[in-house]
């Protein structure tokens, strides 16, 4: 291999079991930026340039690990979420596009606010709680999570970046044992494990041998458990004028926003992704009905 061009012809031979060729150029592209410090942009004018064979061996070496299916994001040690570049591992979720189109929502409808209280469930690598603090610098961002080391890797992004969460190690099944009595939030959102085993079989093998199936996963029996326990949560801990924010799987938004409606949320607006998928819900709860 004498050209970067040759190295990106190899990742198309040596993946293509594995991924569709529009996927693998974008693998081969995430490692250019990571192994040059350039953009693709560099890379399509200097695709033919010649390169050291110690430069090759940088590409094959995160070669060798995308062969065994481990996602790019934990081999590179980063994701890039909402603007920000973010520290991953095997610990926490890789970020999703979905997820931005969720924090985006918030974002637009809050971005006038001079004080805002808000809690993150499930924070993860703090994708959610980190996007939400740097565009909303007024406000005040509570994360939780029950993995402790999800939160080092939370804590180290926050600190990277300078925004100022506070992260909290707890398991939100047991909310009731760590809120304080009086304590309220203008938003409470989450993106919490609502994938069922019935869907396994349709995802891909990096996802469910690398990522973390506590984040992911919840019984056939009890798909809106976290729904659930966070709506009820809700209840007691949104202000008046609050607003609680969902991501939701795509084949469960009726029966998500039924459970919300049959705990007297009200303004329960459910919108699609980009993918036109069911995604995201958004709900009010005002315990005087007015």
């Amino acid at each position: 291999m004498k050209n970067y061009k040759d190295l990106a012809n190899h990742y198309q031979e040596a993946l293509s079991t594995l991924y569709p060729p529009a996927e693998i150029k974008q693998l081969f592209l995430m490692t250019y930026a990571f192994v040059t410090n350039q953009n693709s942009v560099h890379y399509t004018l200097n695709s033919t340039q010649e390169i050291t064979e110690t430069r090759v061996q940088e590409f094959i070496q995160v070669l060798d690990e995308l062969k065994t299916g481990r996602p790019i994001q934990h081999i590179l040690q980063t994701a890039d979420f909402y603007g920000l570049q973010l520290l991953v591992n095997e610990h926490t979720l890789i970020p999703r596009p979905e997820t931005e189109e969720l924090v985006a929502w918030i974002i637009q409808e809050h971005q006038n606010r001079e004080t805002l209280s808000i809690l993150d469930i499930g924070t993860g690598s703090g994708c959610i709680a980190l996007a939400l603090q740097k565009h909303l610098p007024h406000a005040t961002v509570d994360a939780i999570d029950v993995q402790n080391e999800a939160l080092t890797i939370a804590r180290s992004n926050a600190a990277k970046l300078h925004l100022s969460v506070n992260f909290i190690a707890a398991d939100i099944l047991e909310w009731d044992s760590f809120m304080q009595p009086h304590q309220q939030y203008d938003i409470i959102v989450s993106n919490p494990p609502y994938i069922t085993p019935a869907e396994q079989k349709d995802m891909h093998q990096n996802v469910l041998l690398y990522e973390p199936h506590s984040a992911l996963f919840v019984e056939d029996q009890a798909p809106l458990l976290f729904y659930d326990v966070i709506a009820e949560m809700g209840k007691q801990h949104l202000s008046p004028s609050g607003n609680l924010y969902f991501e939701i799987n795509q084949y469960l938004g009726a029966e998500t926003c039924d459970l919300l409606s049959k705990k007297g949320y009200t303004a329960i607006t459910l919108r699609q992704d980009l993918n036109q998928a069911d995604r995201m819900i958004k709900a009010s709860f005002n315990p005087h009905g007015d």
